[in-house]
């Protein structure tokens, strides 16, 4: 039987392994049907997906339709920060998944304290979503981020039933975040519990991860049956990590420790305008999800980019992984400016 957590305040009952929909972007409908009725079969009952992943939606919709929606909690995201804006991707959700209601809406990846305050201002998005949950258009609400501060500071003003971080053996941080969270009964969402797919082991980097009492949910992102039945052998038989498997896992992260982007923040401002993470980011998910349109399409979509650096190395001072940073950079220039 698959491990059940309520997910914080919500009072949902979710399944400890949850589905990533991110990666079925370049799946077929086919597929994606085949997906989500082996995660009925498993046990699995949460799917996240996002407005800005492209088809996933879609997808996902025409899937419920035929599998059932009962079996499963949906939840969905924004980008956009403003009330019109929010209540338009709304709308476009709910048409997209074929739903009445969706059972949690988030702000998808606020990036700043300075976005964050847009949401919550007088003509932000957080007051589009609250006036949709009057309506019972969604259920609940949360937020998600790369950024501690943000989420710190969202858990502060008591606003969200849940929260949404990355989460896993290198990239750490969001513990304290967690205890936090739990204090409060705020439901935790773990994004990249794999690291975009960058573990020798998945199993053992998953249940690392559920191995933490504070936290609600695993969001790996799937794009097979093989990965969900993979994937959720870790909530039908959770059993902590043995220390040779610890070990194991520890080496793994300590050889990605050197080229590996916790998302942490600590280099910006870069003064070419450069959001640094964010090349790594979608690199990541070109060269380990293999969604290599989406990913050029977003390092286009950037003011600045790689290919804007000119190694003044003021970044690397700050990281505090001490990551060569500029090297990095330059892989990503070779691997997407021949594309643009």
């Amino acid at each position: 039987m698959m491990e059940t957590r309520i997910l914080g305040k919500t009072g949902l009952e979710v399944s400890l392994i949850g589905f990533g929909g991110i990666p079925i972007q370049r799946c077929k409908q086919w597929e994606v049907d085949e997906i989500v009725e082996n995660l009925i079969e498993e046990g699995v009952n949460f799917i996240d997906t996002a407005r800005s992943y492209t088809n996933s939606e879609k997808m996902l919709g025409e899937a419920l339709k035929n599998w059932g929606r009962e079996n499963f909690y949906l939840a969905t995201k924004t980008p956009k920060l403003s009330y019109d804006d929010v209540l338009a991707d709304v709308k476009t959700s709910l048409s997209e998944l074929q739903t009445d209601s969706i059972d949690l809406y988030q702000f998808h990846n606020a990036k700043t304290i300075a976005a964050y305050e847009t949401i919550m201002g007088p003509n932000g998005g957080y007051s589009a979503l609250v006036e949709c949950q009057e309506k019972g258009l969604i259920q609940h609400i949360g937020i998600t981020s790369h950024s501690y501060e943000v989420l710190d500071r969202a858990l502060d003003e008591d606003k969200f039933e849940t929260i949404q971080f990355p989460y896993n053996i290198v990239e750490n941080r969001g513990a304290s975040l967690f205890e936090k969270a739990k204090l409060k009964n705020i439901g935790v969402i773990i994004m990249k519990p794999l690291a975009g797919g960058a573990f020798m082991n998945p199993n053992y980097a998953l249940r690392w991860v559920a191995e933490n009492p504070n936290i609600s949910v695993l969001i790996p992102g799937m794009d097979s049956v093989k990965q969900v039945l993979e994937n959720a052998v870790v909530g039908n038989n959770f059993v902590p990590l043995s220390e040779k498997e610890r070990h194991t896992l520890e080496s793994d992260a300590n050889a990605l420790g050197k080229t590996f982007c916790r998302r942490c923040g600590y280099c910006a401002p870069c003064s070419q305008g450069i959001d640094i993470p964010m090349q790594f980011i979608v690199e990541g998910y070109y060269r380990r999800y293999d969604l290599e349109e989406w990913a050029l399409d977003r390092y286009r979509s950037f003011v600045a980019n790689a290919s804007a650096c000119i190694e003044c190395g003021e970044c690397e001072p700050r990281c505090p992984y001490n990551l060569p940073i500029r090297e990095m950079l330059k892989k990503t220039r070779e691997l997407f400016d021949p594309l643009v």
